[in-house]
């Protein structure tokens, strides 16, 4: 069996059921990478799903700003309405649950952050140069990170990186020394494609699968209009971007 991993649902009810319901049956572990909180209109019903999944959690951006650990000042206006929401409608059993995640995990052969080994609450990986500089940040073989959005497999090798071409549904093997994945957004994708993303790892295989799935977005941004959430937040759901 796989693990299932999930990264930036952004409380975004309608994407993680899609998600679930495409997986179902095929991993039995989950790891979240943060940021299953903000922008979206349901942040409680998606703390409840990765709770009942005993995933593997660590804490994102907006996690540590929803629950106090950090200002909400470093984000943009409307970024930060939707903390103060979301701070504000989260009960205190799920406050002392997103208090008790942590911002750097390690399970088999993976280190899991939110941003980068470096800087797991702001770094965005998106450059050959962070992706060699922070191999000296983590001692396993590969790492998973969130945050940007963007799916990803990249090895590193002699100093060089290689991303993987990949098509969703296709499983790919991981390559290089050492490697970063990223499996994308659930709920707020930004690489031009709306549906949501994730993706199944198999550790023992060494491949990934990274997969896309339509959900019901007419749903979600309705959910975040009713909410009087920025309408922007509704509005880029249906762009990918």
């Amino acid at each position: 069996m796989r693990t299932l991993l999930l990264s930036d649902i952004h409380s975004n009810l309608p994407a993680l059921e899609a998600v679930l319901a495409d997986a179902e049956g095929e991993f039995d572990a989950a790891w979240v990478l943060g940021d299953t909180v903000g922008y979206g209109a349901d942040p409680s019903a998606c703390v409840a799903i990765v709770r009942d999944l005993d995933a593997l959690a660590i804490a994102g951006n907006h996690e540590m700003a929803a629950i106090g650990n950090m200002t909400a000042e470093h984000f943009n206006p409307v970024a930060r309405r939707a903390i103060e929401w979301t701070a504000s409608v989260l009960s205190e059993d799920e406050r002392e649950y997103l208090l008790g995640l942590q911002l750097v995990e390690t399970a088999g052969r993976f280190t899991l952050v939110h941003g980068s080994p470096s800087d797991p609450v702001w770094e965005y990986l998106t450059t050959p140069y962070q992706l060699l500089v922070n191999l000296e940040h983590f001692e396993t073989t590969a790492c998973a990170v969130g945050h940007s959005h963007q799916p990803f497999n990249i090895g590193v090798s002699d100093g060089k990186a290689e991303q993987v071409k990949h098509t969703p549904g296709e499983r790919e093997r991981l390559i290089g020394d050492r490697l970063y994945v990223n499996p994308g957004s659930v709920g707020q994708p930004r690489d031009r494609d709306k549906r949501a993303s994730f993706a199944l790892l198999d550790q023992q295989a060494w491949d990934i699968e990274f997969r896309r799935v339509e959900y019901d977005t007419p749903r979600a941004q309705a959910r975040i209009r009713e909410k009087r959430l920025p309408d922007f937040f509704a509005d880029r759901l249906a762009l990918g971007q």
